[in-house]
């Protein structure tokens, strides 16, 4: 019983270090622009380039309805075509409707091919 006692007890002093190591990999920033508020959460380690497991939580300021995507970075690919070299921001699907968030503050959303939103922000870091 002591072992099971000790071995609980190092898992327990473990515990928060671990917490506290995971919560480095997430950096969120929130986008304001003049209708919507975006949250976006990179739920990969910072020192991955890119990421397929990222957050968007959006909120119309007019309405306060708010939606919650899943998606991807994007990322410009090196001459090799492989290696991406430079990131340019996030991209989100729902159904017909694809969400692009760019590093210079750029929200647009898309329905098929035709540009339904195209508003410019500013950048709150939230890490």
């Amino acid at each position: 019983m002591k072992g099971i006692q000790a071995r609980l007890i190092t898992v327990i002093t473990l515990l928060p270090i671990s917490i506290l190591l995971l919560a480095e990999g997430v950096l969120a920033e929130t986008l304001k622009t003049k209708n919507f508020n975006v949250t976006i959460t990179r739920n990969c380690l910072e020192e991955i380039v890119t990421c397929d497991d990222v957050t968007y939580v959006g909120r119309d300021l007019s309405t306060g309805k708010s939606i919650r995507l899943k998606g991807r970075t994007m990322h410009r690919l090196c001459a090799d075509r492989v290696t991406p070299c430079r990131f340019l921001g996030y991209e989100f699907r729902n159904r017909n409707y694809r969400y692009l968030v760019t590093t210079e503050g750029t929200l647009q959303v898309y329905q098929g091919t035709k540009l339904l939103v195209n508003e410019e922000g500013t950048w709150d870091s939230q890490d």
